[in-house]
């Protein structure tokens, strides 16, 4: 039996413990700047790319369409660029819960779980509930604010292409744009740190905790994104045979062809009716329309407020496991010692 190698936390001349806030950011410090200065740049870059980037990029276009018809030229360089950095921002906003992941995952429990700083700290009248409490709390606000503050920022960036002819615009349902732009985000976030943590407790090690984070993010995200579509009602939209596909711009859930009975069968994507020996295949079908099984703009919100209040009850049990984890592993109360042996 040897005496951990790791300095333990000093204890205040009056006999309480060491004041937790404080020694957490003292710990964690670089993670701390490193993450506001990450979503400071990218806030920077969001007002750009939604302020003179959307601005340019419009002007740019109007040119264009002025060019079609008088054959004039025009630069598109300020329409790529729009593109470029639109693109950059919502790759570095759905990026987000990823670094928290493996920030938590590499640094939040299982590094002092495997030194046996934690231990430690234990022995000095902090109790293992209270310092994963800790632990959990100061990290949640600053995720939280960091990136409510960046997709609002994306959302409000993409909004102000909307309805200025500004033909690179992203629609609402376009992937990136939807996840980036939507409280969904935020929630992974948050929901990343406590997969972090609760990996943590599980490895005590460093490397697998990273690892078990970002597959449980990206587990616990590909989930949501399957589900997303299916936790709100859709819309049905009949359109006619004259079309080469089933109208209707949004989220599609399902899609095909309507027969005279009603019955919605596959489409074989043959195309208008009027196209060669589409009119006798649709007949053989007995096919007299389309129907389109989707999501409208005005389902974002609500779908981005089921999607994200199931991903916060999901962080919700997933920090009572890690507390019950904790529990089970120290026993239901860590008496103070004066010093630890492993």
């Amino acid at each position: 039996m040897t005496a951990l190698a790791t300095p333990p936390v000093a204890v205040r001349r009056n006999g309480s413990p060491p004041h937790l806030l404080r020694w957490l950011l003292r710990l964690h410090r670089t993670a701390l700047l490193v993450w506001v200065v990450f979503v400071l740049v990218l806030a920077g870059l969001l007002l750009w790319v939604g302020g003179p980037l959307t601005n340019a990029a419009a002007d740019g276009w109007k040119q264009y369409h002025a060019c079609a018809a008088s054959g004039c030229v025009y630069d598109p360089s300020a329409v790529g660029r729009y593109k470029d950095w639109y693109a950059y921002t919502t790759i570095a906003v759905i990026a987000a819960p990823f670094l928290v992941a493996a920030w938590a995952g590499a640094t939040l429990t299982s590094r002092e779980l495997e030194h046996g700083t934690a231990q430690l700290v234990w022995t000095q009248s902090v109790s293992p509930a209270r310092w994963l409490a800790a632990k959990l709390a100061v990290p949640a606000v600053l995720v939280t604010v960091g990136t409510g503050l960046l997709v609002g920022l994306h959302h409000w960036a993409w909004s102000t292409s909307q309805g200025r002819r500004l033909d690179s615009a992203k629609d609402w349902h376009d992937i990136g744009t939807y996840a980036a732009g939507g409280t969904a985000t935020a929630a992974m976030a948050l929901a990343a740190l406590v997969i972090g943590a609760l990996f943590g407790l599980l490895t005590r090690n460093s490397l697998a905790s990273l690892i078990g984070s970002l597959c449980g993010t990206a587990f616990l995200w590909s989930v949501m994104a399957i589900a997303t579509p299916h936790l709100w009602p859709t819309v049905t939209k009949l359109s006619s045979l004259q079309h080469n596909v089933p109208q209707g711009s949004g989220i599609i859930v399902d899609q095909g062809l309507v027969t005279s009975t009603g019955a919605h069968i596959a489409d074989p994507h043959c195309g208008a009716i009027t196209n060669g020996g589409c009119q006798a295949l649709y007949a053989k079908l007995d096919a007299v329309g389309y129907y389109n099984d989707y999501h409208p703009q005005s389902h974002y919100w609500p779908l981005q407020s089921t999607t994200t209040a199931i991903i916060l009850a999901v962080t919700a049990a997933l920090t009572v496991a890690a507390f019950r984890l904790l529990q089970r592993r120290t026993g239901p109360s860590a008496p103070a010692r004066k010093g630890a042996t492993v």
